[in-house]
């Protein structure tokens, strides 16, 4: 994790990588849990057998929504910023999925800090997530995250 003593600490990192993520697996309880928190019961994501025989990919995937929920906890791990007291999920500017994360793979984030404005009351960012699937050369998801950070 970075720690940065300020916002406007934070804000001069502006076009930088602001680190990488250690690996989290998706196994297929995490994957079962979030089929159940969402309603999203489709077969490819939950029925392993079918799964096998019917999928392309030969075995069960993460939902998107899930992987893109983690980057959130992505961020969390890799940005401290002191004097702030409060994080406000501001949205997503630009989400594309680029490769389905199979059962039990491991994924990481690397996050950077792709745009920055200051507010009289902290700041506004944008921060890219990537998300990289061990072993493979596409990442499953590119997502801009938008913060806004509050003093």
């Amino acid at each position: 994790m970075s720690t940065y003593e300020s916002i406007g600490a934070f804000l001069k990192h502006e076009g930088e990588v602001l680190g990488t993520t250690e690996w989290q697996v998706i196994d297929q309880s995490r994957i079962n849990a979030f089929a159940d928190v969402t309603g999203d019961h489709q077969w490819i994501h939950v029925d392993e057998r079918r799964a096998r025989t019917e999928s392309p990919f030969g075995k069960t995937v993460a939902h998107g929504a899930l992987t893109l929920s983690l980057c959130a906890t992505f961020l969390s791990e890799l940005i401290h910023v002191e004097g702030v007291r409060l994080v406000i999920n501001g949205g997503l500017n630009k989400v594309r999925f680029r490769a389905p994360v199979p059962v039990d793979s491991r994924i990481r984030s690397v996050a950077t800090l792709v745009q920055a404005r200051e507010l009289s009351n902290g700041a506004r960012v944008v921060v890219q997530v990537k998300v990289e699937i061990e072993g493979e050369t596409t990442p499953a998801c590119i997502a801009d995250q938008v913060l806004v950070f509050y003093r």
